[in-house]
């Protein structure tokens, strides 16, 4: 498998998983105190978005790379 045909498979997995979960969310911590043997952390959970279309786009690219890849 050539690096071509790997990318066009991870586009369309990216968009794939983009359409069915719809985003990702991830832990920042954002503040934190230590107090003696204590420490306080402040963790935010945040969350992204995918749209609809950037899934899509990602899917058609994917499979337009493997379509075109093998015609030289």
């Amino acid at each position: 498998m050539n690096a071509i045909k790997i990318a066009a498979l991870a586009l369309i997995v990216a968009g794939v998983l983009g359409l069915v979960y719809g985003g990702f969310s991830y832990t920042k911590e954002s503040h934190e105190a230590k107090l003696g043997p204590l420490t306080f952390s402040i963790q935010d959970k945040e969350k992204v978005n995918v749209p609809v279309w950037a899934s899509v786009a990602a899917i058609a690219a994917g499979a337009a790379l493997l379509l075109f890849s093998g015609k030289k």
